[in-house]
């Protein structure tokens, strides 16, 4: 099965396109025991297991590498973080089997160094599918797709949500009336690689509406699976992402809307409210209502 066959099938088989970040803030979690990885294990086996009960699933989880890293300290043997991912990724395979796994790495190098960040996400971690950035250009794009099978997802940012990303995305590029924002010509470029590797997406936040919709409307053509973040926390609206994507002509069970802290720790800061459980299940089921198919 390709990605894109990946990302078709468990939109049907959940009913919406909704993607689930995995960015816990081990501070802020109801378990505190000191055990990181026993907290983490814990907070996600009651959500998930909640989830499940309820027969909710996201079509897509995404866990951000970052918050996992930071909390080992390999100088000292501990790899709290890294145990506590591994855990979680061995629990989705278990309860939600069948739903792609994005991890969330933004990785990207000349293409050795690709190559190797390939096999992190893809062996190491065993993930289906993973964030790269497009800055070095192809020969850092290729390895994670080397035989051009399309079987791994491999998400290539291109117009993110946080507010720094105008700073260069924004910047005008080209010559007379061919001059078009950088983040549009990175989204042709994205097409072109969709015609030789099938696995191909791309990261576009749903903050700027008008943005996503030219982004949506040209990858529309090559079904170019996109990466929606911005919804939630970032005050992006999914319903409005979902009208938006409808009305550029994209198949949206290509689509994952991505929300993440609004779903793992809404209160935001310590300690966590007694009824934490309840609020996370809310705010989960509100995401995969306003992402249905």
């Amino acid at each position: 099965m390709t990605y894109k066959e990946l990302l078709a099938s468990s939109a049907v088989k959940v009913h919406n396109c909704a993607c689930m970040g995995l960015d816990p803030q081990w501070d802020v979690l109801p378990y505190r025991s000191g055990h990181i990885a026993d907290d983490l294990q814990r907070f996600f086996q009651q959500l998930f297991e909640t989830m499940v009960k309820y027969n909710l699933s996201p079509a897509a989880f995404k866990p951000n590498i970052g918050y996992y890293a930071a909390l080992d300290d390999p100088r000292k043997g501990s790899f709290e973080g890294s145990l506590a991912l591994a855990s979680i990724l061995s629990m989705l395979e278990s309860l939600f089997p069948g739903i792609p796994v994005i991890l969330d790495s933004k990785r990207g190098d000349i293409a050795r160094s690709s190559a190797n960040y390939a096999q992190e996400a893809f062996e190491v971690w065993r993930c289906d599918a993973v964030t790269v950035s497009p800055y070095m250009g192809t020969d850092s794009i290729t390895p994670f797709d080397e035989d051009a099978s399309g079987k791994k997802g491999i998400y290539v940012l291109n117009r993110t949500s946080n507010p720094g990303a105008k700073d260069l995305q924004a910047l005008q590029v080209g010559n007379g009336d061919m001059r078009e924002p950088l983040f549009m010509a990175v989204a042709r470029q994205i097409d072109r690689w969709s015609e030789r590797m099938g696995g191909i997406g791309a990261v576009v936040g749903a903050t700027n509406l008008e943005e996503l919709s030219l982004v949506a409307t040209l990858h529309a053509r090559h079904e170019v699976p996109l990466l929606i973040p911005g919804v939630g926390s970032q005050g992006a609206s999914a319903k409005m992402t979902m009208h938006s994507l409808r009305d550029a002509g994209y198949p949206v069970s290509y689509a994952r809307i991505n929300s993440s802290s609004a779903l793992t720790h809404p209160w935001k800061m310590a300690p966590a409210p007694s009824g934490w459980l309840d609020r996370c299940i809310a705010n989960i089921d509100k995401l995969l209502e306003e992402t249905a198919l």
